[in-house]
């Protein structure tokens, strides 16, 4: 049996120039870290005593005879097609947070589900090459309409400033920060659940259609990586000034599209910066999922009683990426075609 752990993340700045259909074009440049939650990710050689061959569990369960066709979720059919996957398998995800919810949740996911695929093979891919086959599946076999900053993210781990390439290459650099610098944003941001869950891919969609007419929000939004390193490697900066460029951002994101935002979001946004936020931003596309603010340590208690109808993540920042947590290789492979059944076995 193998269990990998993947984490989600959460994104800062310059999310929207991470596709590419923009950095192939300009370059592309976010800031963003990775999370203390999770997704896992077990599997194990699947004994043939089943009339199915593979056993596929999430949010459904997924019993499949033989063709990996007949699979229904995208990631698990694209990544067993690609590994050419022969043997029986079962597979079984658990997460920590919701998905759909902006956290980079399906990207994670595929990310963890080929780590622990080529674990069993007793193979071992760097963290470069699990992101840009991720990338490859997504974007290529899939065909998602979806960026390329959370499949880096979730495979690297840590806070970083990822660096899109016009060649479609990416470069990690990791953000260096003096002494408790780090501690001390970590511990103004909050995280509630608005309750609200949508298709990433459909605001997304409506985001890049309008790339062209909002090209100056973009340039905009890809510089305040600069800005944000900047404040956050100067230990004499006002670390507030972090939360306000978040307000900033928020203002550009939702002039992208209509779909990022809707009226009952702006309206707990409003509620948070009323109650002492300085600043915040849904992740991911929009359109729902989880809200991030930052808030002053003297505030929070404020902000914590207006969301006391909205659950509160507390999260720290992570490092690691992901990786595998559990290894037990089953090297016995069954050799279906001569297994019996249980209906042909007697006592």
């Amino acid at each position: 049996m193998i269990i990998s752990q993947t984490p989600f993340r959460i994104s800062f700045f310059g999310g929207g120039t991470d596709y590419p259909t923009w950095y192939r074009e300009h370059g592309g440049s976010v800031l963003s870290t990775t999370i203390n939650k999770y997704g896992y990710m077990t599997c194990r050689h699947l004994p043939p005593f089943f009339e199915h061959k593979h056993r596929i569990v999430y949010s459904k369960i997924e019993s499949i005879k033989d063709d990996l066709s007949e699979i229904d979720h995208p990631s698990v059919r694209a990544c067993m097609k690609y590994l050419e996957i022969t043997e029986g398998l079962e597979l079984h995800y658990d997460g920590d947070l919701p998905a759909r919810s902006g956290i980079g949740s399906s990207s994670s996911f595929t990310v963890g589900l080929l780590n622990t695929l080529f674990a069993l093979r007793g193979q071992m891919k760097s963290k470069q090459e699990l992101a840009e086959l991720a990338i490859h599946i997504e974007q290529n076999i899939i065909k998602e309409t979806v960026g390329s900053q959370d499949q880096v993210a979730a495979a690297f781990g840590g806070m970083n400033r990822i660096n899109f390439h016009q060649d479609g290459k990416f470069s990690v650099k990791p953000v260096i920060m003096p002494g408790l610098r780090s501690a001390e944003l970590n511990g103004r941001l909050m995280l509630f659940f608005t309750g609200f869950s949508r298709l990433a891919e459909t605001v997304a969609k409506s985001k890049i259609d309008n790339f062209k007419k909002y090209e100056s929000h973009l340039f905009k939004m890809q510089n305040m990586v600069d800005e944000a390193l900047s404040i956050l490697q100067n230990q004499n900066s006002d670390l507030n000034d972090f939360g306000r460029m978040l307000h900033e951002t928020w203002i550009l994101k939702r002039e992208l599209s209509d779909k990022v935002s809707n009226s009952t979001l702006d309206e707990l946004y409003e509620m948070g910066i009323k109650n002492g936020a300085l600043g915040g931003k849904l992740l991911g596309a929009g359109g729902g999922g989880f809200l991030l603010f930052y808030v002053p340590l003297e505030k929070q208690k404020s902000v914590r009683s207006a969301f006391k109808n909205f659950l509160e993540v507390d999260f720290k920042f992570e490092r690691d990426g992901s990786k595998i947590v559990f290894y037990n290789p089953d090297m016995a492979i069954y050799n279906r075609p001569q297994a019996p059944k249980l209906t042909d076995i007697h006592p």
